[in-house]
C-alpha cells in the first residue's frame, strides 16, 4: 500500500470513529486491540492489517458501501505476515486477544491441525507446556498468556456459532506431557466434542491417504485464512486462497474417522496413555 493510500485509509477510521461519538477505548475494547494501538493506525504510525481493517469496521458498525470502500482499499496487500518474534516482542497474550476478536466476529470456524491439540479444546496443563518452552517469558506474561488461551475456550459454548476441528493422530501421540495428564487432554476432547457448536475429526494412521498434512491452518467463515508455519503466521483474505483451504479441509474430512468413532478413538487412545503412564 502507498503512503498516499495509508494516509487516507488512517483519515477514514479516524473520522468514522469521530462520527460514531464512540470513545477511542470503546472502540478498541470491542476490536480487541489497545487504545494505543489504535491511536498508532488512526494517525497513520501503524499500516494496519486487513484483520485489524476489519475488525475496527465492525466495530464501528460501518454502512456496507463504505466498508466494501475501505475494506478494497486495504486489500492491496491480501497476503500479510508476521513473525512469531514480532509476537513474542509485544506479548503473546495480545496474540489471544486478537484472536478472540476474530473469533467473536465469525459463525463458522474450521481448523485443521496435523502437529498439536488446537488451543480452543487445550488442558490447562497442555497449554501450560506449551509457553514454558518459550525462553525469555517473565513468570507473568506467561501466567497471563495462559490466562487469555483458556478464556478464548469460552466461545466453545456459544451456540450461535461452530466449531470444526480436524486433528492427525500424530498430533495426539506427540506427548509433550506426561502420559497421566495427556490421557486428560484426550478425555477433554472427547468431553468438548459432544458440545452441539462443536465438531471433533481424528484422521487416524491406518488408510490411504489422498494428500499430506503440510501445516495447520484456521478458517474463519468464508473471510480469512491464517496459516502457521515455524517463523510466523500468514494470514489471506484472496477468495481464491481460502477456496482453496476450503477444498483442502472438506477432502481431509473424508479421510477423518466421523464424530462418534472419533469419540471411541478418543476413549482408547486415554486408555493406553493411562496405562503407558502407571
Amino acid at each position: 500500500m502507498s503512503n498516499s493510500r495509508h494516509q487516507d485509509l488512517a483519515s477514514a477510521l479516524r473520522g468514522l470513529r469521530a462520527e460514531s461519538g464512540l470513545t477511542s477505548a470503546t472502540v478498541a475494547r470491542r476490536a480487541g486491540m489497545s487504545t494505543a494501538k489504535l491511536s498508532k493506525l488512526e494517525n497513520a504510525r501503524v499500516l494496519p492489517s486487513v484483520a485489524d481493517v476489519e475488525r475496527l469496521l465492525t466495530a464501528l458498525r460501518t454502512p456496507d458501501a463504505i466498508r466494501e470502500e475501505l475494506m478494497a482499499l486495504a486489500q492491496e496487500a491480501v497476503t500479510e505476515q508476521r513473525a512469531w518474534r514480532v509476537y513474542k516482542q509485544l506479548g503473546f497474550h495480545k496474540k489471544q486477544v486478537e484472536i478472540s476478536a476474530i473469533e467473536a466476529q465469525c459463525s463458522t470456524v474450521r481448523l485443521f491441525q496435523p502437529a498439536m491439540i488446537p488451543g480452543l479444546l487445550q488442558s490447562a496443563e497442555y497449554v501450560q507446556s506449551i509457553f514454558d518452552r518459550q525462553s525469555g517469558m517473565s513468570d507473568e506474561e506467561r501466567a497471563r498468556t495462559v490466562d487469555n488461551r483458556l478464556r478464548r475456550q469460552c466461545a466453545l459454548y456459544d451456540q450461535g456459532k461452530k466449531f470444526h476441528f480436524i486433528v492427525c493422530e500424530s498430533a495426539l501421540r506427540w506427548l509433550t506431557i506426561p502420559p497421566p495428564a495427556m490421557a486428560t487432554q484426550l478425555d477433554r476432547l472427547e468431553s468438548l466434542s459432544r458440545l452441539s457448536s462443536v465438531s471433533v475429526d481424528v484422521i487416524p494412521f491406518s488408510g490411504m491417504k489422498t494428500d499430506f498434512p503440510m501445516t495447520a491452518f484456521c478458517i474463519f467463515d468464508q473471510r480469512l485464512v491464517t496459516v502457521e508455519t515455524l517463523h510466523a503466521e500468514i494470514s489471506t483474505r484472496d477468495p481464491k486462497d481460502i477456496g482453496i483451504y476450503i477444498e483442502f479441509f472438506e477432502e481431509m474430512r473424508q479421510l477423518a474417522l466421523g464424530e462418534e468413532a472419533t469419540r471411541v478413538f478418543l476413549a482408547d487412545l486415554a486408555s493406553q496413555m493411562v496405562r503407558s503412564g502407571s
